[in-house]
């Protein structure tokens, strides 16, 4: 005699192993960056650099794969323009500006007010100005601060804020937004 099997006939699947299935594919969708889940395209960013005067538009990412040549040519344009010390700059940072240059839908160039700094270029500057941070990301390649002229400041700080990629620093004032990879923070 055979006894009715609560499993499913091979091939198939119940419909709690397809809830399960879904329930894992939507929270694997959730937490993976938007980023990732455009991995095969190409992203290119523009940046015109305030205190060096240099403009450019690099593909730092062709078809998913990060472009060694193009990353090295970030980190140089990125450099700390004081010292002229040049660092890697993080991929991840990148593409959260990529993406939220996207996201703005803007054709601009990011105007960067700041990369890459030297620990002696961030000292000076928490000597000098307020609000530095002794362990900025900024020293390790991690941060920048930039605007976009064909958009309102406060676009792209919302914007930021709702890509949640890391740290969005807000300062009217002096006319910049601060993205970061660090943790998920705002001030």
């Amino acid at each position: 005699m055979h006894e009715p099997s609560s499993k499913p006939a091979a091939g198939h699947r119940s419909r709690r192993d397809l809830l399960k299935l879904g329930a894992a594919t939507a929270l694997g969708a959730v937490a993976l960056p938007r980023v990732a889940r455009a991995a095969a395209e190409s992203r290119a960013l523009s940046f015109y650099c305030l205190h060096t005067g240099e403009a450019m538009t690099v593909e730092y990412c062709t078809a998913g794969r990060y472009q060694r040549d193009a990353l090295r040519t970030v980190d140089r344009l990125l450099r700390d323009h004081r010292t002229n010390q040049v660092h890697p700059i993080d991929p991840a940072l990148l593409d959260a500006l990529w993406a939220l240059r996207r996201h703005v839908g803007s054709r601009a160039h990011l105007h960067v007010v700041s990369g890459y700094r030297s620990h002696e270029t961030n000292e000076l500057l928490r000597r000098t100005e307020p609000g530095v941070a002794r362990a900025s990301y900024h020293v390790e390649g991690r941060a920048l601060d930039f605007f976009l002229p064909d958009r309102h400041l406060a676009q792209v700080r919302r914007a930021a804020l709702g890509l949640r990629f890391g740290g969005v620093g807000y300062y009217p004032r002096s006319g910049f937004v601060h993205v970061d990879s660090g943790p998920v923070r705002t001030w």
